[in-house]
């Protein structure tokens, strides 16, 4: 039984007149027709068809700032997902928005209409970075965002992007080390994607704007989301899903995309661990079978099945590593259910 779905609602960028210098809503919703409340509910009703017997089901509106559209056309929304979360058809209504479009009387509004998530892009706690960026405001309004979220009783959720104009590595380690220490239940981490017809793009050409490497972005973002795992904070998205991304080609530039970017980053937290684990037993001695023969000694290395494929790596990245480091190990890999996300045990066996 699948314990949780997500109905994603997409509301075009109506909502937000700012332009930050990363953002082209079409590009990443691929809708430019208004969505109304009759909109909401075939959606609804169309997902609910597929979704028997999930445990927890949430209406998530999604691809503009939600609480920037009219209060009235909020509530409009609002409602339709209320009468399915009264009826007991959906369980959650979840939202995305901005901080500067956060106050009591937006929030005494999404109340009363049942809404239990609320994510703000917060994308940096710099403010310069917050400024190059065209973002519109600055870090005290999203510290007073999250205060008065938590303060109304809302699940918050804190989006987070790295390499964004003005960033450093510092800087999104900062920036990761606030978000533990506000402690959302929620997180997002998106590296900085280069589309066409954004201001980004105009500093990309110019070389004013230099995107990240993806093996920087990896970094950057491997050390975040271990800041934000280690404060007991569901990441619930690491790097845009290629399905995330629509238009007609050209729409991405520089390296730092990739399709399996969440992949690749565990994998790195996944081939650090084990490298851990694994230090100190390549060097000890291990006695031959026989003259003449190297010894090899056996490892067996373990994780739980959800982060086998991330023990393994992308395109078995880690394997192919480990591999080639220490040849004089044998090394396989299990399954070990006990073991919690992103742990690992090893288990050595002398010939």
């Amino acid at each position: 039984m699948k314990k949780h779905a997500i109905i994603p609602i997409f509301i075009p960028h109506r909502g937000c007149p700012n332009d930050c210098v990363f953002c082209n809503q079409r590009e990443i919703t691929a809708r430019t027709d208004d969505v109304t409340p009759a909109d909401v509910r075939e959606i609804l009703d169309t997902w609910l068809s597929t979704l028997s017997g999930v445990e927890t089901v949430e209406a998530a509106f999604y691809g503009g700032s939600f609480t920037g559209l009219p209060i009235e056309e909020q509530s409009r929304y609002l409602a339709v997902a209320k009468e399915y979360k009264d009826a007991g058809r959906i369980d959650r209504i979840h939202l995305s928005t901005r901080p500067d479009y956060i106050d009591r009387p937006i929030l005494d509004n999404l109340k009363e209409y049942g809404v239990d998530i609320i994510e703000l892009g917060v994308q940096s706690f710099d403010d310069e970075v917050l400024k190059f960026s065209n973002r519109g405001h600055d870090t005290a309004c999203v510290y007073e965002a999250c205060r008065l979220i938590r303060e109304y009783g809302f699940t918050l959720g804190i989006q987070l992007m790295i390499g964004l104009p003005g960033d450093s590595a510092e800087k999104c380690i900062r920036s990761a080390k606030e978000t533990a220490r506000i402690h959302p239940e929620l997180a997002r981490l998106y590296p900085t994607i280069v589309l066409d017809q954004t201001a980004l793009y105009a500093q990309y050409k110019s070389g004013s704007y230099q995107p990240l490497s993806r093996e920087e972005a990896v970094w950057r973002t491997k050390e975040m989301y271990k800041i934000l795992d280690d404060a007991g904070i569901t990441i619930l998205r690491v790097g845009l899903k290629s399905t995330d991304i629509i238009g007609e080609g050209g729409a991405i530039n520089g390296g730092t995309y990739h399709p399996a970017f969440r992949q690749l980053v565990e994998g790195a937290i996944a081939r650090e661990r084990i490298e851990a684990l694994l230090h100190g037993i390549a060097e000890a001695p291990v006695l031959a079978e026989a003259p003449d023969v190297p010894a090899r000694r056996k490892v067996d290395v373990f994780s739980n099945r959800k982060w086998y494929s991330n023990m393994i790596g992308n395109r078995a990245a880690n394997r192919l590593y480990f591999e080639q480091k220490y040849p004089e190990l044998n090394i396989r890999y299990r399954i070990d259910e006990v073991l919690a996300d992103g742990r690992f045990r090893i288990e050595v066996k002398e010939n």
